[in-house]
């Protein structure tokens, strides 16, 4: 009731605020129109208990990740609806087109998607205060070797700096994108063409990963999913701005002032506190890992690859595994640094999630010994559900290292995706791991089968891969025992 009444002083306000010329260019149809249309969403939201929102599936605005749902928006989103006291349902659009379409029609009441207040937007849809502020940036490949140039400037001779030397480069946009726009009038102010091809099918995730490879030289990105992205991708400069500021919000079906002044007065609230902060730290700032006490590797020449060997032989037992392999998953995830947290929370030697954690009864402050059980007793239960669905001993270790970084959910996923596709679901190589690959480009994760939803796959793929490559190494250094 609290907030119902919130809501209806705000229309109130607004109302009011209307000056005197305003009122007489409106009729009293029109502005009993506005206070049903200003009222009906809110209401509609309050009475069902249920706030139905739109966002998109990549690494920053929500994904699932080892079982847990995820991503910037997401958590935005929760902390509004349990603001609220409402349930929270998410529904998944590709592009802001499909996001109008659906609060037009009423099949949703918020589109969570970060967009940027253009004018073209601003006649089909009403806007929040901004959540931040972002600009658009040229995404390019460092030269070859360019860890080894001895300074910024050599490397910037390859780059380019100034937009004005986009003339006649080819840049690939997503498609329906407003990246198109800026384009073509960046094109006009320096009076050459710019060769813009919209990519009918890839993400934008999708494209600054072209870009990685060398696969493409140019795309154009938001600078917080960009500086995101620079994390999985050194060897990508996101340095040079092809626009001004842009202001980033939420947006609501036109004159759906309820809910507008609802959502303006929470952020309002919510932009001041430490979750505030933390939020925006977790997902485009702290996205690496911070810990600093404990193991690092020590000389493989000696026979030794941690302070932990001795914990990781005995334990390794219980698993069956080559002790140099738990070895080698451990310093994927944390280096042998025993105080290791995440951005995601995942915490310690082994990196578990803070809800896996809590089951297998450790936390932050837990001893080495106790982290190791912990992350071995958990390897043993995804062994254990891979062992009843009939995989193979020598398959069902890249199974259940996939399953520790990505979460289960998402290799089941890719298993039915490789079983509709005549795959063997069984076999990872070449086989399931390809859709675990695949799985952040849309038409894999909106396939029918799929149940899950988007996953960075290409992160999992390559877990997979550098354990087993160290492994290796581990094996030609270290003679098993």
């Amino acid at each position: 009731m609290f907030l119902k009444n919130i809501s209806i002083v705000l229309i109130a306000s607004n109302l009011l605020l209307l000056s005197c010329k305003q009122r007489e260019q409106i009729s009293e149809q029109e502005i009993r129109q506005m206070k049903k249309t200003a009222d009906q969403v809110i209401k509609r939201v309050l009475t069902s208990k249920k706030i139905v929102a739109t966002t998109n599936y990549n690494s920053t605005s929500y994904f699932i990740y080892r079982g847990e749902p995820m991503g910037y928006q997401y958590e935005l989103l929760k902390s509004f609806s349990g603001f609220l006291g409402v349930k929270l349902e998410i529904k998944i659009i590709d592009e802001p087109e499909s996001g109008i379409g659906c609060l037009v029609d009423n099949e949703c009441d918020l589109i969570a998607l970060g967009l940027a207040i253009t004018k073209e937007y601003t006649t089909q849809i009403d806007f929040t205060i901004p959540l931040t502020q972002t600009r658009q940036m040229l995404v390019q490949c460092k030269p070859a070797g360019w860890r080894k140039m001895a300074t910024a400037d050599q490397i910037n001779a390859y780059l380019i700096r100034n937009p004005l030397y986009l003339a006649g480069k080819t840049v690939y946009i997503q498609k329906n994108s407003i990246f198109k726009n800026r384009l073509q009038n960046l094109s006009d102010e320096i009076g050459a063409d710019i060769n813009i091809i919209e990519d009918p099918e890839a993400t934008l995730e999708e494209l600054i990963g072209m870009v990685a490879r060398r696969e493409i030289e140019y795309t154009i990105s938001e600078e917080y999913i960009a500086l995101v992205n620079q994390k999985y991708y050194p060897d990508i400069d996101v340095s040079t701005p092809v626009s001004f500021p842009q202001n980033i919000a939420w947006a609501v079906k036109k004159e759906a002032y309820g809910l507008l002044d609802t959502l303006n007065y929470w952020l309002e609230n919510f932009k001041k506190t430490r979750e505030s902060v933390f939020l925006y730290n977790k997902y485009f700032k702290n996205t690496g890992r911070r810990g600093s006490s404990g193991g690092g590797i020590l000389s493989l020449s000696e026979g030794k690859i941690s302070l932990y060997d001795d914990l990781i032989k005995k334990y390794s037992k219980k698993i069956e595994w080559d002790w140099r392999l738990l070895a080698s998953l451990i310093y994927q995830e944390s280096r042998f640094y025993p105080d290791t947290v995440a951005w995601s929370g995942a915490m310690g030697l082994m990196q578990l999630m803070p809800n896996t954690a809590a089951k297998y009864e450790i936390d932050s402050l837990s001893n080495v010994e106790n982290q190791i059980v912990a992350g071995v007793d958990y390897i043993a239960l995804l062994d254990r559900q891979f062992a009843e669905k009939g995989i193979n001993t020598d398959q069902r270790v890249k199974f259940v290292l996939a399953s520790y970084n990505a979460g289960i959910a998402h290799v089941y996923d890719a298993q039915r995706l490789a079983e509709k596709y005549n795959k063997d679901p069984h076999v990872w190589d070449n086989n399931v791991d390809f859709y675990l690959l695949n799985k952040s480009k849309p038409q894999y994760y909106n396939d029918s089968v799929v149940k899950y939803g988007y996953c960075r796959g290409e992160e999992s793929y390559n877990f997979v891969n550098e354990i087993f490559e160290r492994f290796e190494h581990y094996k030609n250094m270290i003679k098993e025992e």
